[in-house]
């Protein structure tokens, strides 16, 4: 947000009937610093000319040449959008049937106001846009983004300036950099944040099951529907629904999904009447949308309408010493169950040093691990480089045979017990890469579902 210290907020005012802009500009002028114009060009002019965001703008959608029609007022709207994400704009229109209404905060509009409406009932709704703004969207609200570094300052900020949009954000980054964590301070930050905050991994379901859980279904609308259930688009209400790995979603699925983005409506399977949604969509992938748009895996119009705004999380290579910062605070974290440990000087440069190719995730594993095993101990670089499971992927910082050496002069090395670890490591990771996903982390590791299962049940069954 960008005011101007110690001045009033600003109020962009766009209306062509001047005797109601003369009453709005002498009851507002109190409280806000008004700036009006009558028209799309006029409006266009002044936001150019003006040196900060308004804090404000409140846009009829009738306005010349045609003020029978809403074209002029919601381009305004989109233009405010562009040049100022973090205005909240308000639309006071006597067209305000349900399509335009949709329309104006597909848009980016915060609020509908039907003409006529009382001027006190304006105040108000003004004063909750200003308390969203500057009371509901401060650093409090962002949690789980831990770090100093300018790049994460720089994620803080993003967040806070596309929180109060009503466009979808295509949030991209590599697994394991805190996507969700994103998604859900967006929602923290939004007018929305008292509604629902669903996630569905559109790679947890194949098929008619991943409908389902997007839409609803009916009684008998497929094998195993036993009873009528809602989706996550209803279950959300006019909350906020990430669709996590969306870049897996289905060609037919995809369709129906540009449906609701486009209109805000849908179908429970099974059933012929349209509902409709007000959920805001946001979306994360760790993959090359573009690239699967060329592969024809990926439908571009979607990709058009998922991505009006984007948020890029930075990898955790890119941090610098938030590395630290995440070792003390994940330590703090992890020691309010058991002991944790200590990295000696050159373990901790080691540590600052290390890449981290699976991100904030891989590190806090580590954490969990180092603590588990070694609790209450310095740990020296050799044992850290053993623990660190990214050392052992091609391209790290050491050697596979260098890795092997170290093990195999370890104090009572085991080869059962050492081959065991390392079928866990490999299965833990596999399993980090795909956010759980069993099938995926199967076909990672070359082999079927049900054996990955059993594998799994073994080693919990063994300690």
């Amino acid at each position: 947000m960008s005011l101007p210290s110690k001045e009033k907020p600003t109020l962009l005012l766009v209306d062509d009937d001047s005797i109601i802009a003369d009453s709005l500009e002498f009851v507002l002028s109190e409280e806000y610093q008004v700036n009006r114009a009558s028209d799309r060009l006029s409006s266009f002019e002044l936001l150019n000319k003006m040196e900060h965001s308004p804090t404000l703008a409140l846009i009829d959608l009738g306005l010349p040449p045609d003020t029978h029609k809403p074209d002029e007022g919601l381009a305004v709207i989109r233009k405010i959008s562009q040049m100022h994400p973090s205005t909240r704009v308000l639309v006071l229109s006597g067209q305000d049937n349900k399509k335009h209404v949709f329309q104006a905060q597909e848009d980016g509009a915060v609020d509908f106001i039907s003409k006529p409406c009382d001027i006190a009932e304006i105040k108000v709704r003004l004063k909750k846009q200003i308390k969203a703004v500057g009371g509901e969207t401060g650093d409090g609200d962002i949690v789980g983004l831990i770090g100093s570094s300018e790049p994460i300052e720089l994620l803080r900020m993003q967040i806070r300036q596309l929180a109060g949009s009503p466009y979808s954000v295509l949030i991209e980054g590599d697994s394991g950099s805190g996507k969700e964590v994103a998604a859900r301070n967006l929602h923290l930050c939004s007018p929305r944040k008292q509604q629902p905050f669903l996630t569905l991994n559109c790679a947890a379901f194949n098929g008619e099951l991943l409908e389902s859980q997007l839409f609803g279904h009916t009684k008998g609308a497929f094998t195993g529907a036993t009873e009528t259930r809602k989706g996550f688009f209803e279950e959300v209400g006019s909350g906020s629904l990430l669709l996590d790995e969306v870049a897996d979603l289905p060609m037919d699925l995809q369709a129906k999904l540009l449906r609701v983005l486009e209109d805000g409506e849908f179908y429970r399977l099974g059933e012929t009447q349209p509902r409709h949604s007000a959920a805001r969509v946001l979306a994360a992938t760790n993959k090359d949308i573009l690239a699967a748009i060329d592969n024809g895996q990926f439908r571009e119009d979607l990709y058009h309408r998922l991505s009006v705004l984007t948020l890029k999380l930075p990898s955790l290579h890119e941090r610098g010493d938030d590395k630290l910062i995440l070792l003390d605070y994940y330590k703090q974290h992890v020691g309010e169950q058991i002991a944790t440990f200590q990295l000696d000087e050159e373990a901790l440069s080691f540590w600052n040093e290390y890449t981290f190719p699976g991100n904030v995730r891989e590190l806090r594993n580590i954490i969990i691990r180092l603590s588990a095993k070694y609790p209450g101990q310095t740990i020296k670089t050799n044992t850290l480089k053993m623990e660190m499971s990214g050392l052992r992927r091609p391209g790290a910082t050491v050697s596979n045979d260098d890795w092997l050496k170290n093990a195999l002069h370890k104090d009572n090395f085991q080869l059962d017990q050492m081959l065991k670890s390392v079928e866990k490591e490999m299965i833990d990771l596999a399993l980090s890469e795909h956010d759980g996903n069993v099938t995926k982390a199967a076909d990672m590791l070359g082999i079927n579902r049900t054996t990955l299962y059993g594998r799994i049940d073994r080693l919990e069954d063994k300690g």
